[in-house]
């Protein structure tokens, strides 16, 4: 990416936190805290996740067959069903219906199906007036916008937005002013188009294959009044959207307004198997001898392809067709609650999980402008009511970006490249980060001349034009001694009778800058009866993982393995103080590693802090450790949160008798490298600012945080220095 294009993407951000992010971030802040109280209330939530999980991998893995049974489900209802090759193809079969039916209107309920297909604007080329019946959606057709999310298209916009839209597009006599008067006049206007409409059109949240049953989930009625009230009904649905039977649908029930919105279920959940006879209604003139007269109706299912049967066949892509389109990972997303999707999205879609579907039917290149907004911190699995493992969805493509595809071509089986090749495509921001090892090697042998070199004003610029470094960021201090060195010259660990040895973790920014961080972890670990091994280990391969580097990434995996299983074998332990180098070993190595490997060192791996509970749990002397602490605000590292192990820290705090503020911001902002890009600074900021307002007022408190992304940014956020748990807790004079 040129300088330039860093500066147009940083102004679009800018602009859009400045016009929309209030009101995103309250809405899907409003989605996120209800779904957490819905699933806190659900007993069954994860065993109904792994449910539906299950029927999808079905479902996909036998869908042409269910293609098929559908098929004959929906004839055998008097139905038709068409099965779209793309985008074209839908448009030209839904623009002969509206042509055989005289259509001059046509009324639709929300899908973004039909968004991804663009039917409003092929439908509007044969002069058939479109009108969209879910509010959100009719707000942004007046606002002739794409929508900013999957659920609630419109939520970047205020009250007062769209009364001023209304009141400029339809000019009524009294302006609107409050939410009330817009939703009355939007359902009274579109009341008049459903009754008048020739043709309804709906998405369909499910089909199930065995009856031809389409099932509407929705918190407006309208959807069903497009279906029911015209004479001819078309339902567009991506393929990947049929169940077997209506016995696989109940799962998806339970999840999807939970999801969505935190609602225990949507206001409406409709299921039709049309043709569905309706009654001839007339109010004009209910005298007529026809009023109330059954009516025949016509049901055209329209099935689309569009890249989904490719993706189907892309083991990497493929978990993108379990989506439910529930846009819980955008409400989960720091990054996407300050900004909304008119930045985290694409032609389509929006969120995490965006990636997937733009690449797969829209082409790689529609996922490039916005796929780096994604941090890969993984609240958005967590999130996610059938467990898509979305960031790394977001990886393969950053990596196959990397690769610098024809974009013309759905080519995603690459052939792998030898380990450490970097890919020919990778541009030299995403270089520099992703190879952060080997330029922390670099600089602590050089320190402290690399420290001054790199501060100097001609370096940073250097930096910022080429790299896209921002110069509003402090670089960090490398120390002249690592960690790795640091004990060796101490001349290891001595711990008379300990009963158990741990191998430190020795992580690049632990080893390199943070290396006090690391001394402390040495202490306390000793204090505690531990025996400690420091040994020389490659970096986890977070770095180039997170630039979409993954043959790099996958290089390191197995080096770092080859190095820990020998301590492994001895039956040590494996002690991280790094979160995101944990979530390495414990989620991301599962892609990288052969399966023996991964369980062995996901499984004997711990992060400090969850160490240090274990030990004190099991008879470790606490006295050894101070209890005269200061008074602490505690902010705990977003890996560590996905992967449940923040509770420990603030265990072992309360343990000790520690005066703890904990914060329940879930992101700083930071996210590693993503901070110091000179695109995202202001939105990495503006992420920090609930945080930051949080502890604003807790100035006689020590500022701690786990992270290492989190201590960088609370320490540009407040303006102070933030320590390490394991520095607060190492025994003094030791």
């Amino acid at each position: 990416m040129s300088s330039d294009s860093r500066r147009e993407k940083a102004a679009k951000i800018r602009h859009l936190l400045e016009t929309e992010g209030e009101s995103v971030q309250e809405n899907t802040t409003h989605f996120n805290e209800e779904r957490y109280d819905a699933v806190e209330e659900f007993a069954g939530y994860e065993a109904v996740r792994e449910e539906a999980r299950a029927i999808k991998e079905d479902a996909i893995d036998r869908l042409p067959e269910l293609v098929e049974t559908l098929r004959e489900s929906v004839e055998d209802n008097g139905g038709h069903l068409y099965v779209a090759d793309d985008a074209a193809d839908a448009n030209a079969y839904i623009r002969e219906v509206a042509e055989d039916t005289d259509a001059d209107s046509l009324v639709k309920s929300k899908s973004m199906t039909t968004e991804e297909l663009e039917v409003n604007e092929q439908l509007e080329a044969d002069d058939v007036d479109v009108w969209e019946t879910d509010l959100g959606e009719f707000v942004i057709q007046i606002a002739d916008e794409a929508p900013s999310h999957l659920v609630g298209p419109s939520l970047h916009r205020t009250t007062d937005d769209v009364a001023d839209l209304f009141n400029e597009y339809f000019d009524p006599d009294e302006p609107f002013e409050t939410a009330e008067e817009l939703t009355e006049f939007a359902r009274d206007y579109l009341g008049e188009r459903i009754c008048a409409a020739d043709v309804g059109m709906t998405g369909a949240n499910f089909v199930l294959a065995d009856s031809g049953t389409i099932t509407l989930v929705t918190n407006e009625g309208n959807a069903r009044k497009c279906a029911v009230t015209p004479d001819t009904h078309v339902a567009v649905a991506g393929v990947e959207k049929i169940l077997p039977s209506l016995s696989d649908l109940g799962p998806f029930v339970e999840l999807i307004a939970r999801s969505a919105t935190g609602q225990d279920i949507a206001q409406y959940v409709s299921l039709f198997s049309p043709p569905t006879e309706s009654p001839t209604l007339d109010f004009e003139n209910p005298d007529d001898p026809a009023f109330g007269n059954q009516r025949d109706r016509e049901f055209h299912l329209v099935l689309v392809d569009n890249g989904r049967m490719a993706m189907r066949e892309d083991d990497q892509l493929r978990e993108t067709l379990y989506c439910i389109r529930c846009g819980a990972c955008a409400n989960s997303c720091a990054n996407f609650q300050h900004v909304g999707g008119h930045a985290f999205g694409g032609e389509t879609y929006t969120g995490g999980i965006a990636t997937g579907w733009e690449t797969g039917v829209h082409g790689i290149d529609s996922a490039a402008e916005f796929n780096d907004l994604c941090t890969g911190c993984s609240r958005c699995v967590n999130a996610c009511p059938v467990k898509i493992d979305i960031p790394w969805i977001n990886t393969v493509v950053r990596d196959r970006l990397n690769r610098d595809h024809d974009p013309s071509k759905f080519d995603f089986l690459v052939e792998g490249l030898t380990p450490d090749e970097e890919p020919a495509g990778l541009d030299l921001q995403k270089r520099a980060f992703g190879n952060f090892e080997t330029m922390a090697k670099v600089a602590s042998r050089t320190a402290p001349v690399s420290n001054r070199l790199l501060g100097s004003s001609p370096v940073r610029a250097a930096m910022s034009r080429l790299a896209g470094i921002d110069e509003r960021r402090d670089l960090p201090t490398f120390r002249d001694e690592s960690l790795v060195e640091w004990f060796e010259a101490r001349g290891g660990s001595h711990v008379p009778d300990a009963d158990r040895t741990a191998v430190l973790y020795p992580d690049v920014y632990t080893n390199y800058v943070l290396v006090e961080r690391g001394k402390a972890a040495v202490t306390l670990l000793e204090s505690l009866g531990v025996e400690v091994v420091v040994p020389d280990v490659p970096g986890s391969g977070r770095a180039p993982l997170s630039q979409g580097m993954i043959d790099t990434a996958e290089s390191k995996a197995r080096r770092v393995f080859d190095r820990l299983r020998r301590d492994i074998d001895r039956g040590r332990d494996v002690v991280v103080v790094e979160p995101s180098d944990l979530a390495m070993f414990r989620r991301e190595y599962e892609k990288l590693l052969p399966a023996r490997a991964f369980e062995t060192l996901s499984e004997n791996s711990y992060e400090v802090m969850e160490y240090v509970f274990g030990l004190l749990e099991n008879g470790a002397d606490s006295d050894v450790l101070p209890h005269d602490a200061p008074r602490i605000a505690y902010h705990s590292h977003c890996q560590q949160r996905t992967l449940g192990l923040d509770v420990y820290t603030e265990a072992v705090f309360e343990r000790l008798g520690y005066d703890v503020v904990t914060s329940d911001v879930e992101c700083c902002g930071m996210a590693g490298s993503f901070g110091y890009k000179s695109e995202y600074y202001e939105l990495s900021m503006d992420v920090g600012t609930t945080l930051r307002d949080q502890f604003a007022d807790e100035t006689d408190r020590t500022i701690v945080a786990s992270g290492t992304s989190c201590t960088e940014q609370l320490a540009d956020l407040l303006d102070e220095s933030v320590k390490h748990p394991v520095e607060i807790l190492a025994p003094r004079g030791r």
